[in-house]
């Protein structure tokens, strides 16, 4: 028989390109072989992991300070005092046993107070205390009349009251003058100053009699 197959139908021609395409799909099947990438399936449960966004309560790390035992309680010492009773007693009191309704008695008469001793005494209160003559107005007008404000208390700003302690003494004289509190920057000198340049006072008296008398008399300092 005459065969009709024709030579378009023959294969044998085109192995070597089947050939080639085969490897070009192998090589392909290969690369993607290799870059596949599998994940494992993995299951979350919501609701055990939900966030809890509740701020953290920071509790604070007290610290307990003891406190020191308290200090033993000073020793008290007792003073003995060793009084002098050498004393001579000028008037004895008489005793009369056999006295009766019409015994007369003498009449007590105190002992005198000694003038020296009642002359040095200073007193605090009498019964009429020493004046500036002429009263309060005329010693402050004299204070403001004869201070002159110091320059470094000008320069520093200082102003206040300087409290003056002085003795006014029987004849009206100041005498003993000191500062009891000052402010400084030359003002208490500046009151010391004034203070012993017034003039006599009307002295204190007491009993009728002048005595010593301490006086304290503030002098104030004022910027204008």
């Amino acid at each position: 028989m005459e065969s009709r197959k024709t030579s378009k139908a023959d294969l044998e021609g085109k192995k070597a390109i089947f050939f080639e395409i085969g490897l070009v799909i192998a090589l392909l099947l290969i690369f993607v072989s290799f870059n596949y990438k599998s994940y494992e399936k993995r299951s979350f449960n919501l609701v055990q992991r939900q966030a809890d966004n509740t701020p953290e309560e920071i509790v604070p790390i007290t610290e307990q300070k003891v406190k020191p035992p308290p200090p033993p309680p000073p020793k008290q010492v007792t003073q003995i005092k060793i009084v002098n009773d050498n004393v001579d007693v000028k008037d004895d009191i008489e005793i009369d046993a056999d006295a009766n309704m019409n015994t007369q008695v003498q009449q007590y008469t105190p002992p005198e107070e000694d003038e020296d001793v009642q002359e040095q005494q200073i007193f605090m209160v009498v019964e009429q205390m020493p004046s500036f003559p002429g009263g309060m107005g005329a010693l402050m007008t004299y204070l403001a009349t004869h201070i002159k404000y110091p320059a470094l208390a000008k320069e520093s700003g200082i102003q206040g009251r300087v409290f003056i302690n002085f003795v006014v003494e029987r004849d009206g004289s100041i005498d003993h003058v000191k500062v009891l509190r000052g402010i400084g920057g030359g003002c208490d000198e500046e009151a010391v100053r004034v203070v012993k340049s017034m003039p006599k006072w009307l002295p204190g008296k007491q009993r009728g009699k002048p005595v010593r008398v301490s006086f304290n008399l503030p002098v104030k300092f004022t910027l204008e």
